[in-house]
């Protein structure tokens, strides 16, 4: 389903008043249209697709730079179709040098996301937050955001290009490294958000926040501090917390252990898990509204004679979940 321009400018504009607003900006992700659509009815203003979730619940391997340009802007455009919050995209190191990151930048804009980030890894790149992990030149990754922000500003300037700084934890970088790629790519790169990737210590975010031009993104991964509150983020200067992956992984987990529970139990299990979720503190998620099977039976309604319709309501699916 093509997205309108005017409808995916309008998302971009949202995000950029977000970024702009007085409080911060709590952004979840995962991977799904669906987890996309139960953040927004939640009340988050914002959805990130990870591509560390993409790889790993699309195609079933790690995130080490096989998803392609292909694999996410259909992804992507399936996700932004039925979302009204702004979306932002994991485009990896955009699939190569600059001149793949101007193609791949054209290509993202045209999927209605509201904004993209890329990260400064070499490639093969690997997950940003586990060893291994190697930067490009300061230059060069200052270049390819450039080339992103060109393309971008051809198509659609209100499009938000996010530069990712992975040179906490990388081979042979120093803390010094870190806040001087952070200000080289809001200053000299044009991004308009600096992500701050894998942050270790409240320090490291406070130094970033303070020296960089430009709003700073901050994803914590630290086995020496604690995650600081929401207070903290505000009071250490980011201006967004993201938390990129615990949709994808909270789903995982729930399969992972109700699997357990009806090779032991049989379908009991099943008869047990739903009643558990529907006495949750927030009920069980309704995955009709999330999917708009709604529309399927007004489109019916309006544009099928009465002997074309279908009769749902003998259906007994059409009111019980099914497995």
């Amino acid at each position: 389903m093509a997205v309108r321009v005017d409808e995916a400018t309008a998302k971009r504009r949202r995000l950029r008043a977000l970024l702009a607003g007085p409080d911060l900006m709590v952004m979840p992700g995962g991977f799904s249209p669906v987890y996309a659509k139960m953040a927004e009815d939640v009340g988050f203003t914002s959805f990130f697709l990870a591509g560390s979730q993409m790889s790993g619940f699309l195609l079933g391997i790690p995130d080490n730079g096989v998803l392609g340009l292909r694999d996410i802007v259909d992804h992507a455009r399936h996700c932004a179709a039925r979302t009204t919050i702004p979306l932002l995209l994991d485009a990896d190191t955009g699939f190569g040098n600059a001149v793949n990151v101007h193609y791949a930048v054209q290509e993202v804009v045209r999927s209605g996301v509201a904004g993209l980030q890329l990260e400064d890894q070499e490639a093969p790149k690997k997950s940003g937050t586990l060893g291994g992990r190697r930067v490009i030149s300061q230059s060069e990754a200052v270049g390819k955001i450039q080339a992103a922000v060109a393309a971008r500003d051809a198509i659609d300037p209100e499009f938000v290009i996010f530069a990712r700084c992975d040179a906490i934890g990388a081979e042979g970088t120093t803390f010094d490294d870190v806040v001087a790629r952070c200000v080289a790519y809001a200053r000299d790169g044009g991004a308009d958000v600096v992500w701050l990737n894998a942050v270790q210590t409240r320090e490291q975010l406070r130094q970033v926040c303070a020296a960089t031009p430009a709003p700073v993104l901050c994803n914590w991964w630290s086995s020496v501090e604690p995650n600081p509150t929401l207070d903290e983020y505000r009071q250490l200067g980011a201006r967004v917390a993201l938390f990129p992956t615990f949709t994808a992984s909270a789903g995982l987990q729930g399969a992972w252990d109700l699997l357990h529970e009806v090779k032991a139990q049989g379908p009991a299990a099943i008869d047990a898990w739903r009643e558990r979720s529907a006495a949750g503190l927030h009920g069980a998620a309704d995955y009709k509204r999330f999917t708009d099977h709604a529309t399927v039976a007004e489109v019916e309604r309006q544009f099928l004679t009465a002997a074309e319709r279908r009769d749902t309501a003998s259906d007994k699916s059409w009111t019980k979940p099914r497995d």
